[in-house]
């Protein structure tokens, strides 16, 4: 028997990168070192021990069994600081589990798990925001965007010195513009929604979107699992401004080069161009010769 090792695929954005491995019914986890956070945490592999913060979409053991790995790991490593950001409906199961593991191995961990819902934002560092947003997957199930937030001088003051700009200041004028850049937006786990209609998803450089199933007898799969289907897909994408898309959670149902090929049928160019799969080595599909 063949004994494929577990690696992480690799996508290079401007400023930031994505490290990922996703199957459906496997494993879901994407590691983006510079923004540090890390999207599910799969079977957590070691990458997904440097990030400080996980945000957890669901509780499906493919996105989060590792987490109770990732806590004990992080103390046995003397690495301090870890917080994992989870659906608030999810804490208090999550602490039983971790409770229940401790007796287990002996020890409990020390964790911290922050309860978010829909709407929420979390500070990951100073400038430096994940959003919170409902996704159509299971009871309380989130999706997440990255934010850089940057603060603009307000035109009217770009001519005043230091020390004006001090005053206005103690006077409680507001002389910036509060500036929201999404670099990357992560959607778990979810059936079809409007998601062009969030900012922080539509205009995220880096779309991390499922799309699960492919056959044409595996759409009422992707409706009791409430996963998308290669059906959804345009619909999904349309109005979306994101400089790449990447494709996550193929079932091994389905060859990647399959999915590739349908995609290339299904997506206007203009999208095609910008579309990889995660677990592709190829960053877009080309067209059939």
């Amino acid at each position: 028997m063949e004994v494929r090792p577990h690696i992480l695929s690799k996508i290079s954005m401007d400023t930031f990168t994505l490290l990922g491995y996703s199957v459906g019914g496997e494993e879901s986890v994407v590691v983006a070192p510079e923004l540090d956070v890390c999207f599910d945490i799969g079977r957590c592999p070691h990458a997904a021990l440097t990030a400080n913060n996980v945000l957890l979409t669901h509780g499906h053991t493919d996105h989060s069994v590792g987490l109770v790995y990732y806590f004990a790991q992080r103390d046995f490593q003397g690495i301090e600081g870890g917080k994992a950001i989870v659906p608030k409906r999810l804490v208090d199961p999550l602490e039983n589990l971790i409770r229940a593991w401790g007796r287990v191995d002996g020890q409990i961990p020390p964790y911290h798990l922050i309860p978010v819902t829909d709407g929420d934002d979390y500070e990951i560092r100073r400038g430096l925001i994940a959003r919170c947003f409902a996704t159509k997957h299971v009871p309380g199930s989130l999706g997440f965007s990255v934010i850089d937030v940057r603060h603009k001088l307000k035109s009217e003051f770009t001519e005043l010195t230091g020390p004006e700009l001090v005053e206005q200041k103690k006077k409680g004028v507001e002389i910036t513009n509060r500036i929201e850049v999404p670099l990357v937006a992560y959607l778990g786990d979810t059936a079809a929604d409007n998601y062009s209609d969030l900012p922080c998803v539509r205009d995220a450089k880096a779309l991390l979107v499922e799309c699960t199933f492919y056959e044409k007898d595996h759409l009422d799969r992707a409706r009791a699992g409430r996963h998308v289907h290669i059906k959804d897909l345009p619909k999904i994408l349309e109005g979306m401004n994101n400089e790449r898309i990447i494709i996550t959670h193929v079932t091994r149902r389905t060859h990647i080069g399959a999915a590739a090929k349908m995609v290339r049928k299904i997506l206007p160019a203009e999208l095609q161009e910008k579309t990889c799969f995660l677990m592709s080595r190829e960053f877009a599909p080309k067209n059939d010769e």
